[in-house]
């Protein structure tokens, strides 16, 4: 049985592997920097704009749902490109399909925004 610090090391270990994994994302992909740019934007908006405890939560989700499903797409794709680095219908669809996830968590979070901002806005 491990003991506890070589539990806690391996937990640690875990976390580490999956910040590197966000800041890869970030370095190597151009959609990612543009989320964080607009996380930053949205969450500047919540503040300046005194969302409730309710909008709050709303944006969470629906920015945590944008960040996996692009994070996700990513991974997706680049598995498919170390699959078969060739063109082929069937990984054209994978891609495409994991693409019109990111669009679709996108259009939410638009509208979550839009519903929660434009009001306060006017």
């Amino acid at each position: 049985m491990p003991s506890f610090l070589q539990t806690l090391s391996n937990r640690i270990r875990s976390f580490s592997h999956a910040i590197a994994g966000i800041l890869s994302f970030l370095r190597s992909e151009p959609n990612g920097r543009i989320h964080l740019v607009a996380t930053v934007v949205v969450i500047i908006a919540a503040v300046f704009l005194h969302c409730s405890r309710s909008e709050w939560i709303a944006l969470i989700i629906v920015m945590a749902i944008v960040w996996l499903t692009e994070m996700l797409n990513t991974a997706i794709e680049k598995t498919m490109d170390h699959v078969t680095p060739e063109q082929h219908p069937g990984v054209k669809q994978i891609k495409d399909i994991a693409a019109g996830a990111v669009l679709i968590a996108a259009i939410a979070a638009a509208v979550t925004g839009a519903l929660i901002f434009v009001p306060k806005l006017l």
